[in-house]
């Protein structure tokens, strides 16, 4: 567990029903709601083998991520009302640093075009060509830690 100066707890954990629903409310809010993802495209079956990280705000869980054990980082969601104030940074830094003690060499994500700069700042490169995923232009984005 980790808290910096802006007060936002990160936390580790498995998708379990300690943590399940917690995930599940971050990212409906976020991608159903919001992004008008179809659930179904956000919960691939993959989440019971993955990393997620976890960001607390103020007593209330406002982001979530995930890695798989490939070094695939993916899911990234925070709420509106926690934007802008290093709840996505802090949840890259938290899984990075969790792909280090696995013995990960290389995290990679499908940005959305939008976020591409956000990643960037924080030492990801592009590579590969552009695609849509749900609707949404990506690009193959990764760093080698």
């Amino acid at each position: 567990m980790k808290t910096d100066k802006n007060m936002l707890k990160t936390i580790i954990v498995n998708f379990d029903n300690e943590y399940s629903n917690k995930i599940r409310k971050i990212r409906n809010t976020v991608f159903s709601q919001e992004q008008k993802i179809d659930a179904s495209a956000d919960f691939d079956g993959q989440d019971d083998k993955a990393i997620h990280a976890l960001i607390e705000m103020d007593g209330k869980y406002v982001g979530t991520g995930r890695m798989l054990m490939d070094g695939h980082i993916g899911r990234l969601a925070v709420l509106k009302l926690a934007r802008g104030k290093g709840v996505g940074r802090q949840l890259i830094l938290a899984l990075m640093a969790e792909a280090k003690k696995q013995g990960i060499k290389r995290v990679y994500l499908g940005a959305q075009k939008h976020a591409v700069v956000f990643y960037q700042k924080l030492g990801f490169s592009q590579y590969g060509e552009p695609y849509e995923e749900v609707g949404i232009e990506h690009l193959h984005m990764e760093k080698f830690i």
